[in-house]
């Protein structure tokens, strides 16, 4: 029989593992959710004075909002080349956060000010404002709704018309709620969210906040490529017409190409 101190070290080194490289409290071993990598397939240019928030591509054309107080902007952006073919800045005092393209308007939410801004996506040109409960984070949609993230465990689906909550939803990891949810895009009837601070991508089941898969993009951007200024992975776009999953970082110089390959 193991003596008491050698059985209470290990129980202490097994829960320390089983929560080794987990972002924000998660342990991912409690989903027993299958754990994917990634194959890089291309590598474009990427402004490294962009602070990315939200990442969207729509009818050929990639978006992509950025943070920071001062700094903010929407922008419409070449892929190929990561020049910035338009761009509005916006006002000073708002910290832009994600933005999402649904039923022909351009959505962008912005920190902590409990207010988004509706753009038309071609010209930029100001739709309107539209007032959020809480602190605005990652931001997409499915069929009918948009979908936001606030940075805790949950979800919000909001009504495009009055903006209300109409579900919401609650990520667990196990019996950890999994907060820092960020950046999100909706990709074949799933929602990814980037975990903020980490590496990781979660999928999760829209309808009910189950946990479907991890995406592991550690050295995604490899240590060779980063700066003291290069930030956390963040941003998040699915090219639905060609099939192609996109991803980038605040203040990387790179945006990505990956294809997901199960570990």
């Amino acid at each position: 029989m193991l003596k008491p101190a050698i059985l209470t070290l290990m129980l202490l080194l097994s829960a320390a593992c089983s929560r080794e490289g987990s972002g924000s409290g998660a342990t991912r071993s409690a989903t027993k959710a299958p754990v994917y990598t990634f194959e890089v397939v291309n590598a474009w240019p990427h402004d490294t004075s962009a602070y990315t928030q939200g990442l969207e591509i729509h009818g050929g054309a990639l978006y992509e909002s950025t943070g920071q107080y001062g700094a903010s902007s929407l922008r419409q952006v070449e892929l190929q080349t990561g020049r910035v073919l338009r761009r509005i800045d916006v006002p000073r005092q708002y910290f832009a956060e994600g933005l999402t393209v649904f039923q022909g308007k351009l959505y962008q939410l912005t920190w902590q000010s409990h207010k988004g801004f509706v753009y038309d996506p071609n010209s930029f040109q100001s739709l309107g404002e539209f007032h959020i409960e809480t602190e605005g984070w990652g931001l997409t949609h499915d069929e009918r709704s948009l979908i936001m993230s606030d940075g805790t465990n949950q979800i919000r689906f909001l009504n495009p018309v009055n903006y209300t909550t109409e579900k919401s939803i609650k990520v667990f990891d196990g019996d950890h709620p999994l907060t820092q949810l960020n950046e999100l895009e909706y990709i074949k009837g799933e929602i990814y969210a980037n975990i903020w601070k980490t590496d990781w991508i979660v999928r999760i089941d829209p309808e009910t906040g189950k946990i479907l898969g991890w995406i592991d993009l550690k050295n995604l951007l490899p240590l060779g490529e980063r700066s003291a200024d290069t930030d956390v992975l963040n941003g998040i776009a699915y090219d639905e017409a060609h099939d192609r999953l996109f991803v980038t970082g605040k203040l990387w110089p790179k945006l990505f190409e990956i294809r997901l390959k199960k570990r």
